[in-house]
């Protein structure tokens, strides 16, 4: 039988447990990108609390995009130093940390007005009304070197690993779903081409890094749209050819910003068992389809549970994040043998200007 609290490996990547801490946009570094020690601190909370690994939160490839405020940035040598930093206050708890790179797209409020954002097509996101520029063939180019640059970075800063993000709406999650790709070109159509600028990103970061250095990627199981949104089958088919050209692991989560992200399985506030692990069914027939480890991340809550859909699938560990924020300590505490509920309640109230925290352990 596998446990929860098995050591793994993942590539290279020794974890204490099945239990990653899945990246969020964490709002605490500085105005410029760098890293704080805020930050630091929040992050080394999650190593000290007993989490398998961490992964950073978002952070952006390239200096004319920044999705959110308070991002991390990675876009240039001189934020390596304090990457550096970050990375080796985790490493002091015997916890490997992965950084997350992004594009965010049309997915974006802030700072419009002074920057271009590229699109795959010039299509309206629903939520932000945001209308991208479409990328030429050479803005996607340029794109896949950035994020080459930014594992080059991340491994450079002592991280253990690199993470692409091409979920959640963001940009490579638009291309692979046709209400925001309606390009014509090698890059729109069908799902080989709408997901070619993501093996090419893939293709790019394994020239950049060691050849043993963990490359991983999160990415929408399923749109959860009527019509238009990318399927289970699309990300069953794309996680093949990762797996072709060399990712070290797949995390899965899902939903599409057309909808609000939390959308199809998602219905209500989760606090009751059966309405847990809302991704884990669909990751765990990627799972079955490759061979690279497969992480569920959503509305993973309790032991019991996780544990149910470790041992009836190929799944290789889980992801949790919103927990976190309100306990730091969880994994610890589980694996003490607490498998009390979280105090989280998903109330969404840990997103604040001032950092997201969750609403209980914020100062003011």
């Amino acid at each position: 039988m596998k446990s929860l609290f098995d050591k793994i490996n993942i590539g290279k990547i020794k974890m204490k447990n099945r239990l990653m801490r899945s990246a969020t946009w964490e709002n605490m570094a500085d105005e410029d990108g760098y890293v704080t020690d805020r930050l630091i601190d929040t992050l080394e909370d999650l190593a000290k609390g007993g989490v398998g690994a961490v992964v950073s939160g978002c952070g952006y490839v390239t200096g004319e995009e920044q999705p959110n405020p308070g991002m991390t940035a990675i876009w240039d040598d001189r934020y390596i130093p304090g990457l550096k930093e970050l990375s080796d206050r985790i490493h002091r708890h015997d916890t490997p940390i992965i950084f997350q790179g992004i594009y965010g797209g049309s997915r974006t409020t802030f700072n419009l007005g002074n920057r271009i954002i590229w699109g795959p097509s010039a299509v309206e996101n629903p939520i932000t009304k945001v209308i991208p520029q479409e990328m030429t063939v050479g803005n996607i180019r340029t794109l896949v070197k950035d994020f080459g640059q930014a594992a080059r970075r991340a491994e450079k800063a002592g991280f253990d690993g690199f993470q692409i993000h091409a979920g959640h709406g963001y940009l490579f999650s638009q291309f692979l779903t046709p209400y925001y790709n309606r390009r014509i070109d090698e890059y729109g159509g069908s799902i080989e081409n709408r997901s070619r600028i993501i093996i090419n990103t893939l293709k790019e970061v394994r020239t950049q890094v060691s050849d043993d250095y963990p490359i991983m990627i999160k990415i929408n199981c399923s749109d959860f749209l009527d019509e238009d949104g990318f399927t289970l089958e699309e990300c069953i088919q794309v996680a093949i050819e990762l797996e072709k050209n060399g990712i070290t692991a797949i995390e899965i989560s899902g939903g599409n910003s057309l909808n609000g992200w939390q959308s199809g399985p998602i219905k209500d506030k989760i606090i009751k068992e059966e309405k847990q692990c809302y991704f884990s069914d669909y990751a765990a027939q990627i799972a079955e389809a490759v061979s690279v480890p497969v992480i569920s991340t959503g509305g993973n809550r309790s032991v019991s549970l996780m544990e149910k859909k470790l041992n009836g699938s190929a799944l290789t560990a889980f992801g949790i994040s919103r927990v976190t924020h309100c306990e730091p300590d969880l994994p610890g505490r589980w694996q003490a043998g607490d498998h009390a509920r979280p105090k989280c309640v998903s109330c969404n109230q840990c997103w604040h200007e001032d950092g997201n925290t969750c609403v209980l352990n914020r100062k003011s």
